[in-house]
């Protein structure tokens, strides 16, 4: 892979526009995630509260006696013990659940109706390479994530984070989620570039980007050292900060971790979120750094992205005709 693997000054050079085009153009990208999801809150707190107070409400005593019996079960006498366990198990088996249907698509090509989904269609999986990534993503989520875990748990418990008690109201986990999304791109952006800098990219970051067309287990085939400052704490920022009821934090893991297997498992399936940004990260190395993409736009590291097909297929697919095929690919010039 050598120097090529790192083509950060290449990237920079195709930025266009001055910085101030680039931070109106963030802020615009900016309050359209922030808007659209201050609308869905509102949505949620006022137009369509009754129907979503029904739902919840209906629900709400049922998610509450379920969470009282494994509290009063497993978390009262020791409030500490069951934190970590229940971050570790829920986010373990999240992880499993939804690459155990990768890992089979991958590998066996069934259902062979959802090939035609694949973003990068020519590349075949490397069994000896994907036998190697899993190794290390064991160690991840069996050494790193236990430890972090419970470095988390104890945080909790310092900060005061509710355990028992009253689960919140589904417009105030709306509102935390939205949040914790914001904090998660911010932390995500920076670490994820700093391990993009040359004297750290070699040693650590590197090792990640040995999959240039990813499958779901790569989310967190990383360096112990990646694994840990930009893969797992960002997402785990956001409870702290807010001082979250555990169940919301066990829910926004869930949703992280479904995320970043979707963004690294190669398929831009029907009504799915794209996965398309992240693989194009992969794919050019210099490219899509964030999460939502905001930081992205202030500082121009998705100028070449927004030039290309894939950017045009960067949205989610609601029918089943694949967007390879809506947005086919110039083809490639033959050799005079």
């Amino acid at each position: 892979m050598g120097t090529e693997a790192y083509p950060e000054s290449s990237g920079a050079k195709e930025v266009k526009g001055s910085k101030s085009v680039r931070l109106l153009d963030s802020v615009k990208k900016y309050l359209f995630v922030m808007g659209t999801g201050l609308l869905l809150f509102a949505a949620v707190r006022n137009s369509f509260h009754w129907q979503i107070h029904r739902i919840w409400g209906a629900t709400g005593s049922l998610w509450q006696s379920c969470w009282d019996y494994i509290y009063n079960k497993w978390g009262h006498d020791n409030e500490f013990m069951f934190s970590f366990a229940a971050m570790w198990l829920v986010s373990s088996c999240v992880f499993w659940l939804g690459n155990s249907f990768f890992m089979l698509l991958d590998i066996t090509g069934i259902p062979q109706s959802l090939k035609k989904y694949k973003i990068q269609e020519e590349v075949t999986l490397d069994m000896p390479q994907f036998k190697k990534t899993l190794k290390l993503v064991l160690f991840n989520q069996i050494v790193i994530g236990l430890v972090f875990c419970y470095g988390v748990a104890f945080a909790f418990q310092q900060r005061g984070n509710s355990i028992g008690g009253e689960l919140p109201s589904f417009p105030w986990v709306m509102f935390e989620i939205l949040i914790f999304s914001l904090v998660e791109e911010f932390f995500f952006y920076y670490s994820h570039r700093l391990l993009h800098h040359p004297r750290l990219y070699k040693h650590i970051h590197k090792r990640h980007h040995e999959w240039t067309a990813p499958i779901g287990i790569v989310a967190i085939y990383a360096h112990p050292i990646e694994h840990l400052i930009s893969n797992i704490l960002p997402p785990a920022l956001g409870p702290l900060f807010m001082g979250s009821h555990l169940a919301t934090a066990l829910l926004w893991f869930s949703i992280a971790l479904m995320s970043t297997t979707i963004s690294h498992c190669g398929y831009h399936l029907p009504l799915f979120p794209s996965p398309e940004a992240h693989d194009y990260h992969h794919l050019k190395f210099n490219q899509n750094y964030g999460v939502l993409g905001v930081l992205d736009r202030l500082h121009g590291t998705d100028v070449q992205f927004r030039n290309s097909k894939q950017y045009q297929r960067h949205l989610m697919l609601l029918s089943l005709v694949p967007l390879s095929q809506q947005y086919p690919s110039s083809p490639k010039k033959k050799p005079e």
